[in-house]
């Protein structure tokens, strides 16, 4: 017979653990080794016998104190625990098997005996749309009206999704619970599975005779106009919360909330970061070079900026307070940030080329009169000839 391991080593906790460690240690090894997870797999069944049979040793206070006294020779030959092996473990006597297993098996399959119903007032689910607005409406806010398909309680059953004349009765599977418990046998002996109704999907009630008009949905779709308060200072992808325009809820439920996604499209000229927003200016040599006045487009309209002499290109100047506002206070606001562009002339006529070039030789970059040297003729080249002999 092979060594067996020590169980406190199985289980990964120390001799002196408590009983509360010891069976959260081995819930966990449980729920990773379980046959039902691991179909087909003997090295994770041979762990989850492993992990079994020592937690049904230490589980219990006298099997507990014989094998911290024996070892592991306390069980065997018919001594004193009699779990020899995983099919010795007839009931676990001691051990709280049932509460361990209730909880893995209902994580298993998707139940829990902790499960309550949920065939309570309930709030509806949410309801997403989505709005385009410009820029300068996000900037400023606005006013927008959305045309959308929303649920609402059917006239005719008053919600209730029943014929007129009739009402939902009591589901005969779950007797109103909205749960169904399965008990289930095990090599552990029965254990209890909770799991929402089948029949009435958990609300305790079941419609024989439906409604005509809602089909015993309890609800008819109706086609609504809401209007939509877009807040100054609001950035693309942002969503506005319309509260109880969403679907309507059950069992008396409250409605769910309209969220409404905010696109806001790309502009031209402007461009933005958080509160602040970025734009470039052109201006001339000129008035790069002089100085005076250029005109600046901003989301307030138009303004005057005084440009400084000898501006370089790519100079950033702030337009301060002229940016987007704060969505918490629409009286603040974030700055403008325009850079100024020196533009270079592509087309000059020859008064304008002129004036570049005295322009050049006043700022000593080429000596005076070096403008374009004449082409010498045929006579100027003869004579030239004849004064060199």
């Amino acid at each position: 017979m092979a060594d067996k391991r020590d169980y406190y080593e199985v289980l990964g906790v120390d001799k002196g653990a408590d009983d509360a460690t010891i069976k959260s240690a081995y819930r966990k090894l449980a729920k990773k080794y379980h046959p039902d997870v691991n179909p087909g797999d003997k090295e994770a069944e041979k762990k989850f016998k492993e992990a079994t049979e020592a937690y049904g040793v230490l589980s219990d206070p006298d099997k507990r104190r014989q094998y911290d006294q024996f070892g592991h020779a306390a069980f065997e030959n018919g001594g004193a625990g009699g779990a020899g092996g995983f099919g010795g473990f007839s009931g676990f006597d001691g051990a709280d098997m049932g509460d361990i297993f209730g909880d893995i098996f209902g994580d298993l399959f998707g139940g829990s005996g902790r499960r309550r119903a949920n065939n309570g007032p309930m709030k509806g689910a949410n309801v997403r749309a989505s709005v385009r607005i410009t820029f300068e409406e996000a900037v400023f806010g606005c006013e927008k009206e959305l045309d959308l398909n929303l649920k609402e309680n059917c006239n005719t059953c008053h919600g209730t999704g029943a014929k007129p004349g009739t009402s939902p009765e009591t589901c005969p599977k779950c007797h109103g619970e909205g749960q169904v418990v399965y008990t289930q046998q095990s090599m552990f002996g029965m254990v209890r599975n909770v799991q929402t109704c089948p029949e009435c999907h958990g609300t305790g009630k079941v419609i024989k005779d439906k409604c005509p008009d809602c089909r015993g949905t309890g609800y008819v779709n109706q086609r609504k106009k809401i209007q939509v308060s877009v807040p100054a200072g609001i950035d693309n992808g942002q969503s506005i919360r319309i509260r109880d325009k969403g679907e309507p809820g059950t069992n008396g439920g409250p409605r769910g909330d309209l969220l409404v996604e905010v696109i806001v499209s790309r502009h031209p000229i402007f461009q933005r970061q958080d509160m602040n927003i970025f734009s470039t200016a052109p201006i001339t040599f000129a008035q790069a070079a002089l100085g005076g006045e250029v005109r600046i487009s901003t989301v307030d309209g138009d303004v005057m900026y005084d440009v400084k002499p000898g501006t370089q290109t790519d100079t950033k100047v702030r337009l301060k307070g002229k940016g987007v506002p704060s969505l918490r206070n629409k009286s603040v606001r974030g700055d403008h940030y325009v850079t100024l562009v020196v533009q270079v002339p592509t087309k000059l006529n020859e008064d304008a080329k002129e004036a570049l070039r005295k322009f050049d030789e006043a700022c000593g970059n080429r000596p005076a009169g070096s403008t374009e040297k004449k082409k010498k003729g045929f006579m100027d080249k003869l004579k030239e000839t004849f004064e060199d002999s």
